[in-house]
C-alpha cells in the first residue's frame, strides 16, 4: 500500500520506491565477508589491549584479541575472563604454540557468532584461530587452522589453566571467593585434561558441589601432563593481583582468589602442500559432575564444522529480520546489523537457580526457592553477564524492533518469576540476579531500584503491542498490576504521587524523589491502564488513569526549572535540585497511550526544544555521546560535580528523545555516536571502535577516563553491552519509518518522518504479530511517500509527517486520489 502527499505540486506516486532503494550497500574499511557469506569486521590495532568475547547461550570465552588471558574484571577482581559454562567459570585461559613458540595474533576479526585471530606466519605456516560457543552446549570450541604451500609437520602445544569457580559470591561480598573457592584437581587421562573441584566450602548455607571441566581435541595427543603450578603459555612468572585495587599492578595474570590447576597437551600435526587443516579443541564444563562434563565434551567435539555452520546460519537468519536500507547513513545501517548480533550474543540460559537474598552481598542465607530454568539477555560482558531488571527494560525496545521476541519475553518471565520467589506478592522487581540465582540487589529488604518496578508494565506492554500475543498479556497482567500498586503502597510516603527510592542515577546531593522514577511511573500507569482496558479491568483503568493524569498535569509545574531549561534531576521536600544528570532527557524520551491516543514526551514542544538544545552543547556531550553528568558553563545553574563520560544508554535515550519531538537532524548526533563505537575506521586516529569490532560497549571514550583500552583490565566498563541498541534501531524503525504497532488491538500505524536530506529509507521483513511488514519512505521535491506491504492481519493507518508550514495539495492512496 502506498500513500503519497504532495505539497504545492502535482502528485507523483512512487510505487517502485522500494525496488529502487534495495540496491544500496554500506561499505566501511576493514569490512569483509566470510566463507558463509556473512559480514566480518577486523582490526590490527593494539590487540594486546583489546578484549573480546565469543558467546553461546550456555558458554562463552573472554580474553584479549592477541590470544592472551590476563586477569580481568572487577566483581571477583581479575577472575571475570577466561572460559565460562554458566553457572560456573571453568578456565582462566588456553594458549597455543607451534614448535615451542607461543602464538600471538596480529589481526582480530569479529564474525557472526564467532571470532577469529590471524597469527604471524610461522616457518611457512599460515595460522588462524577460530573461537565460538555452540548454542545449547556447555562448551567452547577453538579451531586451529594451518595451511602451507609446502608439506609441513610440526608440534602443536596447548597450555590450559583451570579455575573452577562459582559465579557468586564475589571478591568483596560476605562471604567472599577467598572463603568460597576450593582447590582444583588436574589430571591427564584418555588424551584429555580433566579438572575437578569437589567439596563443600566452609561457609554457612554452602552446598556440596562437584564441578568438572574437560579439555581435549578431535585428534589424539602425542603427550600430556597435568599439575598444580605453571601451564600459562608464554607467562613464566605470573603477576598475582591482590584483592584491593589500590595495590594492584597495571596488569596481572592471576589473582589471590585463584586456586586453579594446569596442564599441557602436545600434538604432532602434518599439513599437505597447498591444503589446509583444522585441529579442533573443545572446552566443556559442568556443575553436575564429570559424567555430565564428558557428555558435553563428546557432543561438542563430534562435528565442530557443522556446529559453526549452524551457528552462522542462525545469525544470518537474524540479520534477515528488520533488513534495513539507509542510503543516507551507511554507518547506522551497518551498526544496526551488528546490534542484531549483539542482542543474540546476549542470550543466556541457566538451569536450577537457587534463589537467595544476599542484600547487596551482606548475607548468604539458605535459598528461598528454586527456578528450574531462566533464559535472559545478559546486560554486558565480562562483568554484567547475568540477569538485570533495568537493562532488559530498555533493551526490550531494540529486541522487538529487531524481531527477536522470544528472548526478551523469556527475560521478562525470568524477572517476574525470580521476583515472585524472592519478594513474594509484594510487586517489587529485583535488580540483579547472578547465574546461580543469588539476588544481589532488589529484595524487599533492599532499597531496590524504583525504576525497575515501574518500567516492568511498560516492557510487557511493548511486547504485547508488537506481537499481539493475548496469552502474553494475560500471563503478565497481574504481576504488572502489582508493580504499580507496590509503588504507591510502599514508595510514596508523603502521598504526593512522586515515588521515592533509588533510580538509575545515584549520586551525592540528590533528593529522595528522582526524575526518571517520576517519568517512568507516569508511563507505567498509562501502560497499565491500556492493558487493563484490554483485560476488561475497569477498576484498574480508573485507578491508574486517575493517578497518571494528575501526575502529568502537575509534572512541568513541579519539575521544570525555567532558569536552566531543564527538568530537575530530583526533588527534596518539594524543592527542585539540578545536577545535570543524563536522566534530564527522560521526560522527552517516553511515549504512552492515553485515551486511545499516542503521546510522545511529557513536556511541551517549547520546553523540549530548549532542554534538548542544551543537551546538544559541549557541556553535556561530545561526538561519542551524551555525558552521564554535564558540566557548568552552558546554563544558569550553579556549580555541581560533573561526570563527563558517555554511557551508550545515556546516548540512546538522547536519540529517542530527539526523535519524539521530530528533531531528526539533531538526533543524528546521538545515533552516530553509538554507531561509530562498533565499526572500525582506520582513518580515525582514535582507532575506533575502542575494543571489539561490532560490539556496542557500555561506555564510550570520554574526557573523564579517556579510551577504554588505556584503562586497567580490572577497572574497565563492559566490552559488550546490550542496551545501546535502543539508540539506533528504535529511532530508525519506530520514529523515522514510523512503525507503531498496537497488535493487541489489531491495529498498525505507519507514519514516516525522514531526517533532513535523506534520500529515503526502507525496511524489509520486520516481524510483528504472526506476520511481517515491508515499509519504505521518501521525500523528494515536495512529494512525501510512504509504502507499506504488511503480511499480517491488522487495521492499517498510513501516512507521512510533513513540515509544519506545509499545505497539502493532493494526496493519493495506491494511486487513487483521497481527501
Amino acid at each position: 500500500m502506498t500513500v503519497s502527499q504532495t505539497v504545492g505540486m502535482k502528485v507523483s506516486v512512487l510505487i517502485s520506491l522500494f525496488v529502487l532503494l534495495a540496491g544500496a550497500t554500506a561499505a566501511t574499511a576493514q569490512n569483509d565477508t566470510d566463507a558463509f557469506g556473512a559480514p566480518t569486521l577486523s582490526t590490527e590495532d593494539r590487540l594486546e589491549d583489546r578484549r573480546y568475547v565469543a558467546v553461546g547461550d550456555r558458554a562463552y570465552i573472554a580474553g584479549m584479541q592477541n590470544g592472551s588471558f590476563p586477569a580481568m574484571g572487577f566483581h571477583t577482581r581479575g577472575e571475570m575472563g577466561g572460559i565460562w559454562t554458566p553457572p560456573i567459570k571453568v578456565l582462566d585461559g588456553i594458549w597455543f604454540g607451534v614448535n615451542g613458540a607461543w602464538l600471538e595474533a596480529e589481526r582480530f576479526t569479529s564474525g557472526y557468532g564467532y571470532t577469529q585471530m590471524e597469527m604471524p606466519e610461522n616457518d611457512g605456516l599460515e595460522i588462524t584461530r577460530t573461537d565460538f560457543a555452540p548454542d545449547g552446549s556447555h562448551a567452547v570450541l577453538v579451531g586451529m587452522s594451518f595451511s602451507s604451500d609446502e608439506e609441513r609437520s610440526f608440534t602443536l602445544g596447548v597450555d590450559v589453566r583451570s579455575e573452577l569457580m562459582s559465579s557468586y559470591p564475589w571478591g568483596k561480598t560476605t562471604p567472599s571467593q577467598t572463603d568460597f573457592n576450593l582447590e582444583d584437581e588436574a589430571s591427564f587421562a584418555e588424551g584429555r585434561l580433566v579438572f575437578r573441584e569437589r567439596g563443600t566450602p566452609d561457609v554457612e548455607n554452602a552446598s556440596e558441589h562437584d564441578w568438572a571441566a574437560i579439555v581435549g581435541s578431535s585428534i589424539e595427543p602425542s603427550a600430556g601432563e597435568a599439575g598444580d603450578e605453571g601451564f600459562r603459555g608464554p607467562v613464566e612468572e605470573p603477576e598475582i593481583c591482590p584483592p584491593s585495587p589500590d595495590e594492584a599492578p597495571e596488569r596481572c595474570d592471576d589473582t589471590e582468589y585463584g586456586k586453579g590447576a594446569g596442564g599441557q597437551l602436545e600434538y604432532e600435526v602434518s599439513v599437505p602442500a597447498g591444503e589446509a587443516r583444522t585441529v579442533w579443541f573443545a572446552v566443556a564444563g559442568s556443575d553436575a559432575g564429570l559424567e555430565e562434563a564428558n557428555a558435553e565434551f563428546e557432543a561438542a567435539i563430534a562435528d565442530p564444522e557443522g556446529a559453526l555452520a549452524e551457528k552462522v546460519s542462525s545469525r544470518l537468519a537474524l540479520e534477515g529480520r528488520t533488513e534495513l536500507d539507509i542510503p543516507g547513513d551507511a554507518q547506522l545501517e551497518e551498526s544496526i546489523d551488528w546490534s542484531k548480533q549483539n542482542l543474540a550474543d546476549a542470550v543466556q540460559t541457566v538451569d536450577d537457580l537457587a534463589i537467595r537474598e544476599t542484600n547487596a552481598g551482606e548475607n548468604y542465607p539458605a535459598p528461598e526457592g528454586n527456578l528450574k530454568r531462566a533464559r535472559f539477555l545478559a546486560a554486558g560482558f565480562p562483568d554484567y553477564q547475568w540477569l538485570f531488571g533495568t537493562d532488559g527494560e530498555y533493551t526490550v525496545f531494540a529486541s522487538v524492533a529487531a524481531g527477536q521476541f522470544e528472548p526478551i519475553k523469556d527475560h521478562l518471565r525470568a524477572l517476574r518469576d525470580i521476583s515472585l520467589i524472592d519478594n513474594g506478592d509484594s510487586g517489587k522487581v529485583v535488580h540483579e540476579v547472578v547465574y546461580d540465582g543469588s539476588v544481589y540487589f532488589g529484595s524487599n529488604a533492599d532499597d531496590g531500584n524504583t525504576d525497575e518496578t515501574v518500567k516492568f508494565p511498560s516492557a510487557v506492554a511493548v511486547v504485547w503491542r508488537w506481537t499481539g500475543d493475548a496469552a502474553w498479556l494475560e500471563e503478565n497482567y497481574e504481576f504488572s498490576k502489582s508493580n504499580m500498586e507496590y509503588i504507591f503502597r510502599e514508595l510514596d510516603e508523603d502521598g504526593d504521587l512522586w515515588p521515592e527510592g533509588l533510580g538509575n542515577v545515584e549520586r551525592e546531593g540528590m533528593g529522595e524523589e528522582k526524575l526518571d522514577n517520576a517519568v517512568y511511573t507516569i508511563r507505567g500507569l498509562y501502560d497499565l491502564a491500556d492493558m487493563a482496558e484490554a483485560m476488561g479491568d475497569t477498576e484498574t483503568v480508573e485507578w491508574a488513569t486517575e493517578r497518571a493524569d494528575e501526575m502529568l498535569e502537575r509534572f512541568d509545574e513541579e519539575w521544570w526549572m525555567e532558569e536552566v531549561s531543564q527538568h530537575a534531576d530530583s526533588l527534596e521536600d518539594d524543592e527542585p535540585i539540578q545536577q545535570r544528570h543524563w536522566i534530564g532527557a527522560t521526560p522527552m524520551e517516553v511515549e504512552f497511550e492515553r485515551n486511545g491516543e499516542l503521546v510522545l514526551g511529557l513536556t511541551t514542544e517549547e520546553r523540549a526544544n530548549a532542554a534538548l538544545d542544551l543537551r546538544q552543547t559541549e557541556c553535556f556531550g561530545d561526538e561519542f555521546g551524551m555525558f552521564h553528568t554535564g558540566r557548568a558553563g552552558c546554563d544558569e545553574a550553579g556549580e555541581s560535580p560533573s561526570e563527563e563520560q558517555a554511557f551508550t544508554l545515556n546516548t540512546a535515550i538522547a536519540a529517542v528523545a530527539e526523535g519524539n519531538y521530530g528533531r531528526l537532524e539533531e538526533q543524528k548526533k546521538w545515533t552516530s555516536a553509538n554507531a561509530r563505537l562498533q565499526l572500525p575506521n582506520p582513518e580515525n586516529a582514535s582507532g575506533e571502535p575502542d575494543e571489539m569490532p561490532g560490539a556496542m560497549p557500555e561506555i564510550a571514550p570520554s574526557p573523564m577516563n579517556g579510551r577504554t583500552v588505556d584503562r586497567p583490565l580490572t577497572e574497565r566498563p563492559m566490552v559488550h553491552q546490550a542496551w545501546g541498541a535502543y539508540g539506533t534501531i528504535w529511532p530508525v524503525i519506530h520514529q523515522q519509518l514510523g512503525v507503531r504497532p498496537d497488535l493487541g488491538r489489531g491495529t498498525l500505524e505507519i507514519v514516516s518522518q525522514l531526517p533532513p536530506d535523506s534520500p529515503g529509507l526502507s525496511a524489509n521483513n520486520v516481524l510483528m504479530g504472526d506476520g511481517t511488514l515491508a515499509v519504505s519512505a521518501s521525500a523528494n521535491e515536495g512529494v512525501y511517500t510512504t509504502t507499506a506491504t504488511p503480511s499480517l492481519t491488522a487495521k492499517l493507518a498510513i501516512g507521512h509527517t510533513l513540515p509544519k508550514d506545509a499545505e497539502v495539495a493532493t494526496a493519493t492512496l495506491d494511486g487513487e486520489t483521497v481527501p
